[in-house]
């Protein structure tokens, strides 16, 4: 074996075991925040469930906001990804419409945990802390790049750009407020089915665009 070979294996057998830290990181943080969100949640309590030191956790993670910030885009990457492939199974641009509106909805319907970390501002008040500006942008842009799923395929109804970006606002908006309902167990109080609710508006939106291009 050359030494070049040795290197490289070393090399590539230090990386593995960096990176299983790193997980076991993460899953000892998701339980934490899971518990305490991120307002109450320490690094402290981070490491002793991860069986580290606090010192520890500062080779992989500057703070507890950037552990929550890795989660939190790992979330993102995972919603974006459920909308593409919602999208992917349509076949008309009023399938893929409401294709991209319901699978924006279903992916935190099907996952609550996802949902408690995207949103994590509400969790700390009316004046959160959040992850810190230099965080919060990047994590803002990939949700803003799930979403434009949503316009583009209303633009490409034939609705305009400003028209287009209302309606996703107003389906983020309604969408969000079903799923903090259904996730707290305040949906039940109407007897109501949050994915039947959320179905008939993208149903009503669809029906607007459609009414408003028809000559």
């Amino acid at each position: 074996m050359t030494d070049s070979t040795k290197t490289s294996r070393n090399s590539a057998r230090k990386q593995a075991v960096k990176d299983m830290k790193r997980e076991m990181i993460l899953a000892a943080a998701r339980k934490i925040f899971a518990q305490e969100g991120l307002e109450g949640a320490s690094l402290r309590a981070i490491a002793q469930e991860a069986g580290y030191t606090p010192a520890a956790l500062y080779f992989h993670f500057a703070s507890k906001e950037a552990v929550y910030a890795t989660l939190l885009e790992e979330s993102l990457v995972r919603l974006q990804t459920h909308m593409d492939r919602a999208q992917h199974k349509a076949s008309s641009p009023s399938d893929r419409f409401s294709a991209a509106a319901m699978g924006f909805f279903e992916f935190y319907h099907l996952n609550p945990k996802d949902l408690d970390l995207g949103f994590y501002l509400f969790r700390g008040g009316m004046t959160p802390k959040g992850v810190g500006k230099d965080r919060n942008q990047p994590l803002n842009d990939q949700l803003t790049a799930a979403l434009s799923a949503i316009t583009d395929t209303a633009v490409a109804l034939g609705i305009d750009q400003a028209k287009a970006t209302r309606i996703t606002a107003e389906i983020f908006a309604h969408a969000t407020g079903l799923l903090m309902l259904a996730h707290t167990g305040r949906m039940r109080m109407f007897n109501l089915s949050p994915v039947a609710m959320m179905e008939s508006y993208v149903a009503e939106r669809l029906e607007w665009i459609l009414s408003s291009v028809t000559p």
